[in-house]
Protein backbone atom coordinates (compact mmCIF):
# COMPACT_ATOMS: atom_id res chain seq x y z
CA UNK A 1 0.00 0.00 0.00
CA UNK A 2 1.03 3.62 -0.41
CA UNK A 3 1.30 5.65 2.80
CA UNK A 4 3.34 8.70 3.83
CA UNK A 5 4.68 9.09 0.33
CA UNK A 6 6.03 5.57 -0.24
CA UNK A 7 4.99 1.95 -0.68
CA UNK A 8 4.84 -0.36 2.37
CA UNK A 9 4.22 -4.02 3.02
CA UNK A 10 2.06 -5.13 5.93
CA UNK A 11 5.06 -6.44 7.86
CA UNK A 12 7.06 -3.25 7.31
CA UNK A 13 4.27 -1.25 8.94
CA UNK A 14 3.71 -3.76 11.75
CA UNK A 15 7.41 -3.56 12.58
CA UNK A 16 7.07 0.16 13.27
CA UNK A 17 4.02 0.19 15.61
CA UNK A 18 2.75 -1.55 18.72
CA UNK A 19 -0.62 -2.06 17.01
CA UNK A 20 -1.93 -0.93 13.65
CA UNK A 21 -4.54 1.37 15.25
CA UNK A 22 -1.65 3.76 15.90
CA UNK A 23 -1.95 4.50 12.16
CA UNK A 24 -5.50 3.55 11.16
CA UNK A 25 -8.50 1.53 12.28
CA UNK A 26 -11.95 1.62 13.91
CA UNK A 27 -12.79 2.57 17.48
CA UNK A 28 -16.19 2.31 19.22
CA UNK A 29 -17.37 5.26 21.34
CA UNK A 30 -20.58 6.16 23.18
CA UNK A 31 -21.67 9.73 23.88
CA UNK A 32 -22.34 10.53 27.53
CA UNK A 33 -24.28 13.79 27.92
CA UNK A 34 -27.23 15.84 26.75
CA UNK A 35 -29.49 14.61 23.97
CA UNK A 36 -26.52 12.70 22.52
CA UNK A 37 -26.22 10.42 25.58
CA UNK A 38 -26.24 6.78 24.57
CA UNK A 39 -25.47 7.40 20.89
CA UNK A 40 -22.87 4.87 19.69
CA UNK A 41 -20.34 5.91 17.07
CA UNK A 42 -17.59 4.11 15.22
CA UNK A 43 -14.58 6.32 14.52
CA UNK A 44 -12.78 5.33 11.31
CA UNK A 45 -9.26 6.61 10.55
CA UNK A 46 -7.75 5.75 7.17
CA UNK A 47 -4.20 6.85 8.02
CA UNK A 48 -4.05 9.08 4.95
CA UNK A 49 -5.85 12.09 6.45
CA UNK A 50 -9.53 11.12 6.19
CA UNK A 51 -11.48 10.21 9.30
CA UNK A 52 -15.22 9.89 9.92
CA UNK A 53 -17.78 8.77 12.48
CA UNK A 54 -20.38 6.12 11.62
CA UNK A 55 -23.45 6.12 13.89
CA UNK A 56 -25.18 2.72 14.35
CA UNK A 57 -27.74 4.39 16.65
CA UNK A 58 -28.91 6.53 13.72
CA UNK A 59 -29.25 4.17 10.78
CA UNK A 60 -25.50 3.65 10.24
CA UNK A 61 -25.35 7.18 8.90
CA UNK A 62 -22.09 9.13 8.90
CA UNK A 63 -21.72 12.01 11.34
CA UNK A 64 -18.71 14.31 11.20
CA UNK A 65 -15.95 13.78 8.66
CA UNK A 66 -12.62 15.57 8.40
CA UNK A 67 -9.53 15.61 6.23
CA UNK A 68 -6.19 16.31 7.85
CA UNK A 69 -8.07 17.25 11.01
CA UNK A 70 -10.10 19.91 9.15
CA UNK A 71 -13.90 19.44 8.73
CA UNK A 72 -15.38 18.70 5.33
CA UNK A 73 -18.93 17.93 6.52
CA UNK A 74 -21.63 20.03 8.18
CA UNK A 75 -23.02 19.60 11.69
CA UNK A 76 -26.58 20.71 12.44
CA UNK A 77 -27.51 22.61 15.59
CA UNK A 78 -29.11 19.40 16.93
CA UNK A 79 -25.81 17.56 17.26
CA UNK A 80 -26.07 13.78 17.12
CA UNK A 81 -29.35 13.71 19.03
CA UNK A 82 -30.53 10.25 20.13
CA UNK A 83 -33.52 8.80 18.22
CA UNK A 84 -35.48 8.67 21.47
CA UNK A 85 -36.17 12.38 20.88
CA UNK A 86 -37.37 11.89 17.30
CA UNK A 87 -40.77 13.36 16.42
CA UNK A 88 -42.13 11.41 13.45
CA UNK A 89 -45.06 13.72 12.71
CA UNK A 90 -44.97 16.65 10.30
CA UNK A 91 -41.60 18.39 10.19
CA UNK A 92 -40.46 17.00 13.56
CA UNK A 93 -37.52 15.34 11.75
CA UNK A 94 -35.86 18.78 11.72
CA UNK A 95 -35.53 18.77 15.53
CA UNK A 96 -33.19 15.75 15.61
CA UNK A 97 -31.59 15.63 12.15
CA UNK A 98 -27.87 15.44 12.84
CA UNK A 99 -26.41 16.74 9.63
CA UNK A 100 -23.01 15.14 9.37
CA UNK A 101 -21.64 13.78 6.13
CA UNK A 102 -24.66 11.53 5.42
CA UNK A 103 -28.27 11.35 6.52
CA UNK A 104 -30.30 8.59 4.87
CA UNK A 105 -33.83 9.65 3.95
CA UNK A 106 -36.42 6.93 3.33
CA UNK A 107 -37.08 4.01 3.10
CA UNK A 108 -40.80 4.43 2.40
CA UNK A 109 -41.05 8.22 2.45
CA UNK A 110 -38.83 11.07 1.31
CA UNK A 111 -39.49 14.79 1.20
CA UNK A 112 -42.39 16.87 2.43
CA UNK A 113 -44.72 15.58 5.13
CA UNK A 114 -47.97 14.36 3.61
CA UNK A 115 -50.82 11.88 3.87
CA UNK A 116 -50.74 8.98 1.43
CA UNK A 117 -53.77 6.69 1.15
CA UNK A 118 -54.78 7.59 4.71
CA UNK A 119 -51.30 7.14 6.20
CA UNK A 120 -49.68 10.26 7.74
CA UNK A 121 -46.02 10.52 6.75
CA UNK A 122 -43.44 12.83 8.31
CA UNK A 123 -40.65 14.70 6.61
CA UNK A 124 -37.93 12.47 5.07
CA UNK A 125 -39.06 9.18 6.62
CA UNK A 126 -37.61 7.13 9.47
CA UNK A 127 -34.27 5.73 8.28
CA UNK A 128 -32.05 8.40 9.87
CA UNK A 129 -33.68 7.78 13.27
CA UNK A 130 -33.73 3.96 13.23
CA UNK A 131 -30.99 2.11 15.16
CA UNK A 132 -29.11 -0.59 13.27
CA UNK A 133 -28.68 -4.18 14.42
CA UNK A 134 -26.19 -6.96 13.71
CA UNK A 135 -23.52 -4.26 13.50
CA UNK A 136 -19.98 -5.44 12.86
CA UNK A 137 -16.81 -3.37 12.63
CA UNK A 138 -13.49 -4.90 11.71
CA UNK A 139 -10.15 -4.25 10.02
CA UNK A 140 -9.06 -7.11 7.78
CA UNK A 141 -5.86 -7.69 5.81
CA UNK A 142 -5.73 -9.11 2.30
CA UNK A 143 -2.06 -9.37 1.50
CA UNK A 144 -0.61 -5.90 2.04
CA UNK A 145 -3.99 -4.10 1.89
CA UNK A 146 -6.09 -3.43 5.00
CA UNK A 147 -9.81 -2.84 4.66
CA UNK A 148 -11.86 -1.18 7.41
CA UNK A 149 -15.43 -2.37 7.07
CA UNK A 150 -18.66 -1.63 8.97
CA UNK A 151 -21.84 -3.59 8.26
CA UNK A 152 -25.31 -3.70 9.72
CA UNK A 153 -29.05 -3.96 9.11
CA UNK A 154 -31.69 -1.22 9.36
CA UNK A 155 -35.35 -2.22 9.11
CA UNK A 156 -38.56 -0.27 8.60
CA UNK A 157 -41.62 -2.36 9.35
CA UNK A 158 -45.14 -2.19 10.78
CA UNK A 159 -47.94 -4.66 11.41
CA UNK A 160 -50.22 -4.75 8.34
CA UNK A 161 -47.80 -2.35 6.62
CA UNK A 162 -44.57 -2.54 4.65
CA UNK A 163 -41.39 -4.33 5.68
CA UNK A 164 -38.13 -3.18 4.12
CA UNK A 165 -34.64 -4.25 5.18
CA UNK A 166 -31.54 -2.19 4.43
CA UNK A 167 -28.23 -4.05 4.60
CA UNK A 168 -25.40 -1.51 4.62
CA UNK A 169 -21.66 -1.89 4.15
CA UNK A 170 -19.30 1.06 4.63
CA UNK A 171 -15.65 0.52 3.79
CA UNK A 172 -12.33 2.33 3.51
CA UNK A 173 -8.74 1.19 2.95
CA UNK A 174 -5.61 2.05 4.89
CA UNK A 175 -3.74 4.77 3.00
CA UNK A 176 -6.72 5.81 0.87
CA UNK A 177 -8.95 8.86 1.33
CA UNK A 178 -12.20 7.30 0.22
CA UNK A 179 -15.47 5.99 1.63
CA UNK A 180 -17.55 3.39 -0.17
CA UNK A 181 -21.20 2.81 0.77
CA UNK A 182 -22.96 -0.28 -0.58
CA UNK A 183 -26.63 -0.74 0.31
CA UNK A 184 -29.12 -3.47 -0.47
CA UNK A 185 -32.81 -2.86 0.23
CA UNK A 186 -35.09 -5.93 0.21
CA UNK A 187 -38.84 -6.17 0.50
CA UNK A 188 -39.20 -8.72 3.28
CA UNK A 189 -42.99 -8.66 3.09
CA UNK A 190 -45.46 -10.41 0.81
CA UNK A 191 -47.07 -7.36 -0.75
CA UNK A 192 -45.48 -4.76 -2.96
CA UNK A 193 -44.16 -1.85 -0.93
CA UNK A 194 -43.46 1.82 -1.77
CA UNK A 195 -39.74 2.53 -1.73
CA UNK A 196 -38.22 6.01 -1.67
CA UNK A 197 -34.51 6.59 -1.08
CA UNK A 198 -32.40 9.75 -0.88
CA UNK A 199 -28.79 10.02 0.29
CA UNK A 200 -28.47 13.42 1.98
CA UNK A 201 -24.74 14.30 1.86
CA UNK A 202 -23.84 17.55 3.63
CA UNK A 203 -20.69 19.56 2.93
CA UNK A 204 -19.74 22.53 5.10
CA UNK A 205 -17.10 25.06 6.14
CA UNK A 206 -14.20 25.33 5.54
CA UNK A 207 -14.52 23.08 2.49
CA UNK A 208 -17.33 25.40 1.44
CA UNK A 209 -16.18 29.02 1.25
CA UNK A 210 -16.44 31.94 -1.16
CA UNK A 211 -13.79 30.49 -3.47
CA UNK A 212 -15.15 26.95 -3.65
CA UNK A 213 -16.05 25.65 -7.11
CA UNK A 214 -18.92 23.16 -7.52
CA UNK A 215 -18.94 21.10 -10.69
CA UNK A 216 -22.12 19.23 -11.49
CA UNK A 217 -22.63 16.62 -14.20
CA UNK A 218 -24.40 17.64 -17.39
CA UNK A 219 -28.13 17.51 -16.67
CA UNK A 220 -31.46 19.26 -16.89
CA UNK A 221 -31.65 21.61 -13.89
CA UNK A 222 -34.77 23.21 -12.46
CA UNK A 223 -35.63 24.83 -9.14
CA UNK A 224 -38.20 23.33 -6.78
CA UNK A 225 -39.99 26.69 -6.53
CA UNK A 226 -40.83 28.17 -9.96
CA UNK A 227 -39.87 31.67 -8.79
CA UNK A 228 -36.35 30.59 -7.80
CA UNK A 229 -33.76 31.48 -10.43
CA UNK A 230 -31.61 28.64 -11.74
CA UNK A 231 -28.61 30.93 -12.17
CA UNK A 232 -26.10 30.48 -9.37
CA UNK A 233 -26.86 26.88 -8.47
CA UNK A 234 -23.19 26.00 -9.03
CA UNK A 235 -21.64 28.88 -7.04
CA UNK A 236 -21.03 29.53 -3.34
CA UNK A 237 -20.90 32.66 -1.20
CA UNK A 238 -20.25 34.15 2.24
CA UNK A 239 -22.90 33.53 4.95
CA UNK A 240 -26.02 35.65 4.52
CA UNK A 241 -28.55 35.86 7.41
CA UNK A 242 -31.34 36.70 4.92
CA UNK A 243 -30.65 33.84 2.51
CA UNK A 244 -33.54 31.42 1.99
CA UNK A 245 -32.80 27.83 1.08
CA UNK A 246 -32.93 26.77 -2.55
CA UNK A 247 -33.54 23.27 -3.84
CA UNK A 248 -32.66 22.19 -7.37
CA UNK A 249 -33.49 18.99 -9.22
CA UNK A 250 -30.94 17.59 -11.70
CA UNK A 251 -32.27 14.97 -14.13
CA UNK A 252 -30.99 13.21 -17.23
CA UNK A 253 -27.56 12.58 -15.70
CA UNK A 254 -25.21 10.33 -17.66
CA UNK A 255 -21.99 10.88 -15.67
CA UNK A 256 -23.05 10.68 -12.00
CA UNK A 257 -20.35 12.66 -10.19
CA UNK A 258 -20.23 15.98 -8.33
CA UNK A 259 -16.86 17.65 -7.72
CA UNK A 260 -16.28 20.20 -4.97
CA UNK A 261 -12.97 22.02 -5.31
CA UNK A 262 -11.42 24.28 -2.68
CA UNK A 263 -8.18 25.77 -4.02
CA UNK A 264 -6.91 26.83 -0.57
CA UNK A 265 -8.16 24.23 1.88
CA UNK A 266 -6.62 25.13 5.28
CA UNK A 267 -4.62 22.04 6.18
CA UNK A 268 -2.33 22.30 9.24
CA UNK A 269 0.80 22.42 7.06
CA UNK A 270 -0.61 25.16 4.82
CA UNK A 271 -3.41 25.64 2.36
CA UNK A 272 -3.58 23.62 -0.83
CA UNK A 273 -6.17 22.45 -3.34
CA UNK A 274 -8.53 19.72 -2.14
CA UNK A 275 -11.15 18.08 -4.32
CA UNK A 276 -14.06 16.02 -2.99
CA UNK A 277 -15.71 13.81 -5.61
CA UNK A 278 -19.04 12.09 -4.92
CA UNK A 279 -20.11 9.31 -7.33
CA UNK A 280 -23.20 7.11 -7.26
CA UNK A 281 -25.09 4.41 -9.18
CA UNK A 282 -27.27 6.37 -11.61
CA UNK A 283 -29.18 3.23 -12.66
CA UNK A 284 -30.85 3.02 -9.25
CA UNK A 285 -30.44 6.68 -8.20
CA UNK A 286 -31.40 8.56 -11.39
CA UNK A 287 -32.18 11.90 -9.74
CA UNK A 288 -29.91 14.38 -8.02
CA UNK A 289 -31.34 16.88 -5.55
CA UNK A 290 -29.25 19.85 -4.50
CA UNK A 291 -29.85 21.80 -1.29
CA UNK A 292 -28.15 25.17 -1.35
CA UNK A 293 -28.18 26.92 2.03
CA UNK A 294 -25.30 29.40 2.60
CA UNK A 295 -27.37 31.19 5.26
CA UNK A 296 -25.71 32.44 8.44
CA UNK A 297 -25.74 29.74 11.11
CA UNK A 298 -26.27 27.03 8.48
CA UNK A 299 -23.84 27.37 5.54
CA UNK A 300 -24.32 23.91 4.02
CA UNK A 301 -24.40 22.36 0.58
CA UNK A 302 -26.54 19.24 0.28
CA UNK A 303 -25.77 16.79 -2.55
CA UNK A 304 -28.55 14.20 -2.64
CA UNK A 305 -28.70 11.28 -5.11
CA UNK A 306 -32.20 9.79 -5.04
CA UNK A 307 -34.74 7.53 -6.72
CA UNK A 308 -37.47 10.16 -6.21
CA UNK A 309 -38.16 13.85 -5.69
CA UNK A 310 -38.78 15.71 -2.45
CA UNK A 311 -42.49 16.53 -2.73
CA UNK A 312 -43.46 13.51 -0.61
CA UNK A 313 -44.93 10.09 -1.30
CA UNK A 314 -48.45 11.27 -2.06
CA UNK A 315 -47.17 13.50 -4.85
CA UNK A 316 -44.91 10.75 -6.23
CA UNK A 317 -47.94 8.45 -6.38
CA UNK A 318 -50.05 11.14 -8.08
CA UNK A 319 -47.34 11.76 -10.67
CA UNK A 320 -46.96 8.05 -11.37
CA UNK A 321 -43.27 8.14 -10.38
CA UNK A 322 -43.49 6.24 -7.07
CA UNK A 323 -41.10 3.28 -6.97
CA UNK A 324 -42.34 -0.06 -5.59
CA UNK A 325 -40.51 -3.21 -4.55
CA UNK A 326 -42.30 -6.47 -5.17
CA UNK A 327 -42.27 -9.21 -2.48
CA UNK A 328 -38.72 -10.50 -2.12
CA UNK A 329 -37.35 -7.97 -4.61
CA UNK A 330 -34.04 -6.25 -3.90
CA UNK A 331 -32.39 -3.07 -5.16
CA UNK A 332 -28.74 -2.11 -4.74
CA UNK A 333 -27.20 1.33 -4.28
CA UNK A 334 -23.54 2.25 -4.43
CA UNK A 335 -21.97 5.60 -3.52
CA UNK A 336 -18.32 6.57 -3.19
CA UNK A 337 -16.62 9.70 -1.87
CA UNK A 338 -13.00 10.37 -2.77
CA UNK A 339 -10.73 13.15 -1.53
CA UNK A 340 -7.58 14.27 -3.29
Amino acid sequence: MKLYGREWSRRELEARVGRIEQIAGIRRCVAAEGREAGVEQLHVRTGAGLSYWVTPTKGLDIAMADYGGVPISWQSCNGDAHPRYYEAQGDGWLRTASGGLLMTCGMMQVGSACEDEGEPLGLHGRAHHTPARQVTAASNWDGDEMEMRITGIVEEASLFGGYLRLTRRISSFLGQNSIRIEDEVRNMGFRRCPHMMLYHFNFGFPLMDENTAIRFPAANVRAREPQTPVDGYDTWQAPDPDYRERVYLHTGITDPAVRIVNRNFPLPDGGRQVEAVLRWSADTLPNLLQWKMPGAGMHVLGIEPANCGVAGRAMERKRGTLVFLEPGETVNYRIELNLA
